[in-house]
């Protein structure tokens, strides 16, 4: 059982909540389409198959929380997470990237995912056995002595006896001196004295050549790693390389997580986590709605729709690893809609996203508790990193006040790209402070109204400066 399926959705909001200000429709969706995944997997087969996800569509202004609602999602439910933009996919037919490559980029990452966890359960016998490799390249075994048959052959028993005695007898010396020797070497490695020590070590040199091969469909289509294919082909060689033991031990590390993990197992389980658990966030649907006037690129968005549409619905596309069913993969689309609406989407597809939620604009208390609540508060933020130069930054009350003000009042006298404002904000007000802090060690600094208002009053007055730089 994972994390999600032990969280209510009361629990997956408040965990929202630890980083989105607001939206809590949005939460609520999201919430209950995760609780839907983890309900579903407790079904009878039978019924299982039956349930579809329930896709969501997000329609708000930018910088108002959409992608960080899904991207915060599925770190939450540990799953298969990919977004992309649907404006950079083209119809069948036009030269671009196909629809299918967002599944197929999806299970490159939920392969990369799985593997790593595979190998972190490795890490501790994995561990264990490069510690040995690598006392192996600072203190070599030495050779057994070999022993000429045909001497003692030769040599009368007595005297044959007594050679061989004496040379067990130095050979126990010998591994007696090796073995105290290794362990303090052991105890040297594991106390990490040994990190910085150049040592010279084999590593396997590819003769794979580098191949390119440009196909319509896609190259993964053909179903076929020519990286495996010939790899038990083409002859292995080793070079030598200098590095240091640190570098040898992650040299090594990777070595063993090949020869430990078992990527059939590994493949055979992304899948399935793809299949039942992945999530797609489409951005920037809107862009992919034609207008009324059909010039330039209007068809060719109509088509991308339609060839979304089967990806949506359920089909089963292509892989390098193999085939994969997109039935129960969660779709959340999001756009601002400014010049179209929702239902200029084809009708098919709006079908598929019965869910739809409208996020909202933000305000100026939105804008004061974007800055100090949340987790990765951009506050908390520019604190952390003054901190490291040893500058000490406070910010008062009045000061919070005043950026939250400066931001709601430039979205609306420009643009409003929502919560990123108040990264040009801050950036633009803390830039002298940031370029002078080395010079600056051990100093405390306090940001109030007032020094706000010197840093950006010049910018906030003159309106087509503004545009430009806020």
């Amino acid at each position: 059982m994972g994390l999600n399926d032990k969280l209510t959705p009361r629990q997956i909001v408040q965990e929202l909540d630890k980083y989105i200000v607001g939206q809590e429709d949005a939460k609520k969706a999201v919430a209950i389409a995760l609780r839907n995944r983890s309900r579903r997997q407790m079904l009878s087969p039978e019924m299982r198959e039956e349930v579809a996800p329930k896709n969501i569509i997000m329609i708000g202004p930018t910088g108002v929380g959409k992608t960080e609602i899904a991207r915060r999602l599925a770190r939450l439910a540990e799953a298969p997470f990919l977004k992309v933009e649907a404006s950079k996919y083209t119809e069948v037919g036009y030269v671009g990237r196909d629809v299918e490559s967002m599944v197929r980029d999806l299970t490159d990452l939920a392969v990369s995912m799985l593997r790593a966890s595979h190998s972190e359960a490795m890490r501790e016998k994995a561990s264990e056995i490069v510690e040995n490799r690598i006392l192996d390249v600072l203190l070599p075994p030495s050779p057994k002595r070999g022993r000429s048959r045909s001497a003692t052959l030769e040599s009368p028993d007595q005297e044959a006896d007594q050679e061989e005695d004496a040379l067990e007898i130095m050979e126990t010396e010998e591994e007696d001196l090796l073995a105290r020797s290794r362990e303090k070497f052991r105890t040297r490695l594991r106390a990490g004295e040994l990190e910085e020590r150049p040592v010279t070590i084999e590593v396997q040199s590819s003769l794979m050549p580098m191949i390119e091969i440009f196909s319509p469909g896609g190259f993964e289509e053909m179903d076929i790693n020519f990286k495996d294919l010939f790899s038990g082909m083409l002859p292995k060689r080793t070079k030598e390389r200098r590095v240091t033991v640190a570098e040898a031990r992650d040299i090594f590390m990777e070595e063993e997580f090949d020869k430990l993990v078992d990527m059939d197992k590994v493949i055979s389980e992304a899948i399935d986590k793809v299949e039942n658990s992945g999530i797609i966030f489409l951005d920037e649907i809107d862009k992919i709605v034609g207008r009324d006037s059909r010039t330039g690129p209007d068809v060719s968005r109509e088509g991308v729709q339609r060839d979304i549409l089967p990806i949506v619905e359920g089909c089963t596309v292509a892989t390098k690893y193999g085939m994969v069913k997109t039935d129960h993969v969660l779709f959340i689309a999001a756009g601002a809609f400014h010049s179209s609406k929702p239902s200029d989407l084809i009708p098919e597809l709006q079908g598929r996203f019965p869910i739809r939620v409208e996020l909202k604009s933000l305000e100026k208390e939105d804008f004061k508790r974007i800055l100090i609540e949340p987790r990765n508060a951009l506050v908390k933020q520019y604190i952390a990193l003054m901190d490291t130069e040893d500058v000490y930054i406070e910010f008062t009350d009045d000061a919070i006040d005043e950026i939250a003000s400066m931001a709601c009042q430039t979205n609306e006298q420009t643009e409003n790209i929502g919560a990123r404002r108040l990264h040009t904000i801050m950036e633009r007000m803390l830039g002298e402070i940031s370029f002078s802090a080395p010079e600056l060690e051990g100093d405390s600094i306090t940001i109030d109204a007032k020094y706000v208002r010197k840093q950006l009053a010049d910018i906030i007055k003159d309106r087509d400066l503004s545009r430009y730089i806020l």
